[in-house]
């Protein structure tokens, strides 16, 4: 999980940060990216692709992360912005923000700005950015430093889908987080979409 970040230090840079998202395929909410710096000495044992581990396992690993990452950073696309420019392009956006937004960790220094000199990206695609970067696919499985990112990504949209649960009961976001699942669909179909379903996405039936 470390050959990615060591290679790159190997090549002169020191601030590698892994980028990974979560919330491509849901049919509402927004998508979420993390930007995640670690130390060398990072010890958490279970980081992997969110995806492979439990909800409960991901909760208990989050704080962990934050508390020993070097840096941090989140940014999202709303459902708005997904339907206007698609979910890809939004996507790549939520990743930028994310890495704009890396501030160090307030257990090492006071938060300020981090610029990573290297990126490592979840994926097929590199970001809009005047940085070093090398996209790998299935990358949040390969790096720890993505598989980091990928861990904080999903909780905090799943915490921002159960806020979402809140506004909107009857689509019940705290047990699918607005993806497609069956019981989704047959809300929308009921109640029909709620401001923040995603309008280009299939089995979200408009009015």
């Amino acid at each position: 999980m470390w050959e990615f970040e060591h290679d790159t230090k190997k090549n002169g840079y020191q601030q590698i940060a892994g980028i990974d998202e979560a919330g491509r395929g849901p049919l509402a909410g927004p998508v979420v990216s993390a930007a995640v710096i670690l130390p060398e000495d990072f010890t958490c044992p279970g980081v992997t692709d969110s995806k492979k581990i439990s909800e409960k396992k991901r909760e208990a690993l989050f704080p962990l992360i934050k508390r020993q990452a070097l840096g941090v950073g989140i940014g999202l696309a709303d459902h708005q912005e997904i339907d206007q420019i698609n979910i890809l392009a939004a996507s790549l956006l939520s990743m930028k923000r994310a890495v704009l937004n890396l501030a160090v960790s307030p257990n090492h220094l006071p938060p300020d700005f981090v610029l990573p000199d290297f990126l490592l990206v979840d994926g097929k695609f590199t970001i809009d950015m005047d940085l070093p970067q090398l996209a790998i696919i299935k990358g949040d499985s390969r790096s720890i430093s993505i598989a980091a990112a990928s861990i904080i990504a999903k909780v905090t949209r799943d915490r921002i889908m159960a806020d979402l649960h809140k506004i909107y009961p009857q689509y019940n976001f705290i047990r699918h987080k607005g993806y497609p699942t069956k019981a989704h669909k047959q809300a929308i179909v009921q109640h029909g979409p709620c401001p923040v379903h995603r309008t280009t996405f299939n089995g979200v039936i408009l009015p």
